[in-house]
């Protein structure tokens, strides 16, 4: 099955009323009432102070799946399809965060643990994938995770993710047919990305779908993960090579 129908383009841009469109791209559901709350909960998103996070905390709530207690959502958050997006407890959204769960076959796509601290103009997006957060992960400034096309990616318990970091499960073309447009083609499916507990990721690091961190790692800052990494290892460069064992 050919994916271009599942992206954004085709489906802002083809078919059916401006609303029904807003709807399967933003809001998530063709229902008036959710789509006018998801509207007022818009209004409240710039602003600012306390008021705003006042509001936000009053409202924001009933438009995810679950949403546990202690949640602060920061001012310009951006949100697609929220009904798929479950947020633990104490989990902090900086400004300008962006989630975003579109999926037409999965019911959560973007699950996020207790006690996960998500710095500002962070995007975690959800494009038709599923996108797996555990308990007390820090994501630096600008860190964007993807999950795209059934390709996972799973973030274990207290991991250390740095600023301008990218991570994705999919994002790769087919390019079997070199007579068809590259982007009407399908993603290729390599199995998603796994990043396990207890990972810390320095600055604009770079972890790419087929990607496996076992726990205790470190990743350098720039370094570029395209295959599986063992468990307490240290390793740095592009392609990404381990340098030094943490048990040694």
């Amino acid at each position: 099955m050919n994916s271009t129908r599942h992206k954004t383009h085709h489906a802002v841009t083809q078919g059916g009323s401006s609303l029904s469109r807003y709807q399967d791209v933003i809001v998530g559901r063709r229902s008036i009432a959710t789509t006018l709350y998801f509207e007022l909960c818009a209004w409240l998103a710039p602003v600012p102070g306390a008021i705003g996070l006042f509001l936000r905390k009053l409202f924001w709530p009933r438009l995810f799946a679950a949403c546990g207690t202690g949640v602060v959502f920061g001012r310009g958050i951006i949100l697609r399809h929220p009904g798929r997006v479950q947020l633990g407890q104490q989990v902090v959204l900086g400004e300008g965060v962006t989630l975003d769960g579109r999926s037409s076959s999965v019911e959560i796509s973007l699950a996020i643990g207790d006690d996960v601290m998500i710095a500002d103009h962070c995007t975690l997006s959800c494009k038709e994938g599923k996108l797996q957060i555990g308990d007390r992960v820090g994501l630096g400034t600008q860190a964007i995770i993807q999950s795209t096309q059934q390709c996972s990616v799973v973030i274990g318990n207290d991991v250390i993710i740095g600023p301008s970091c990218y991570v994705v499960g999919g994002g790769n073309y087919q390019l079997d047919n070199p007579d068809e447009l590259i982007r009407t083609q399908d993603i290729r499916a390599d199995g998603g990305c796994i990043i396990e507990d207890n990972v810390w990721l320095g600055a604009k690091v770079l972890v790419l779908d087929g990607a496996d961190i076992g726990h205790g790692s470190v990743v350098a800052a720039g370094a570029v993960v395209t295959r599986e990494i063992p468990p307490y290892c240290i390793c740095a460069g592009v392609p990404a090579r381990i340098i030094k064992h943490r048990k040694e």
